[in-house]
């Protein structure tokens, strides 16, 4: 089973993006910066806020979606506001996260909840934004063989990526969504750009529920593109539970689809 999570960038990247995804064959494909259009809407708008002006995919999601017909796909939207159309139209948007499962196998189970906040429909807002996370079993029906998989986009917070007390709660919540679906036996994944550092004290508190961090298990010094102008090169991780300790993994810095690197498990 091959497993990736990414965070998309809302497709600022997109050509290089498409071209990637249409060759990448995903069991399980988990994006975070992911819009959606609620609305019929031009291909390109654009975020713009005090820190940030970027473009974006109008509905990343449903690109995705058309990208890889033979796959099923779940929304979670963290938030509703606009986006800016060249215009200066302001056209109706929701942000948040896609998972896409291979058709073949069966969603036995999905559980969607917030790591921070609840669903703001009114405008982006102050930061830190909603945060929310999605959670599948996916079952193999030729074996009946399951795993638990998860992906969450932490808390963006303009003074970096150090441990606060909304980011300690941050991962209590992420336990607590991701263990109504996992029992704790079955193999599990939980990935994301969960904007922390290496040393973050989630960390040890995710071990003690079973789930070890691949990241620091590789040695991986590094999950950001070329595209990333910052010296701070962590953000995306990928948890498992023990017995998927030795898959394959990779988090390659090639082809640049996105300001991150994805990370990519093989079972």
């Amino acid at each position: 089973m091959k497993i990736i999570s990414l965070n998309a960038w809302g497709g600022q990247v997109w050509d290089a993006l498409a071209l990637w995804l249409s060759t990448l064959e995903p069991d399980v494909l988990c994006l975070q910066e992911v819009t959606r259009a609620p609305v019929p809407s031009p291909e390109w708008l654009r975020y713009v806020d005090p820190f940030r002006d970027l473009a974006q995919r109008a509905d990343l999601f449903g690109d995705v979606s058309n990208l890889l017909p033979d796959h099923q796909a779940v929304f979670a939207p963290a938030t509703r506001g606009t986006l800016v159309h060249a215009d200066g139209v302001a056209v109706p948007s929701e942000h948040g996260l896609g998972m896409w499962v291979r058709r073949e196998l069966a969603l036995t189970q999905i559980a969607q909840g917030f790591v921070h906040g609840t669903f703001r429909p009114d405008g982006w807002g102050p930061e830190p934004v909603p945060r929310t996370m999605q959670v599948a079993q996916v079952t193999d029906p030729a074996t009946d063989a399951h795993v638990c998989v998860g992906h969450f986009h932490g808390l963006r917070d303009p003074a970096g990526k150090g441990d606060t007390p909304a980011r300690d709660a941050q991962t209590e919540r992420a336990i607590q969504v991701f263990q109504r679906v996992w029992d704790g036996h079955a193999p599990a994944v939980l990935a994301g750009d969960f904007n922390l550092l290496p040393g973050s004290a989630a960390f040890p508190r995710f071990r003690e529920v079973g789930l070890h961090d691949l990241i620091a298990h590789h040695g991986i010094t590094d999950t950001r593109t070329v595209l990333y102008e910052k010296d701070q090169r962590f953000a995306d991780y990928m948890l498992v539970s023990a017995g998927l300790l030795g898959a394959g993994f990779d988090v390659p810095a090639e082809p640049v689809v996105s300001d991150h690197r994805a990370l990519i498990l093989t079972t």
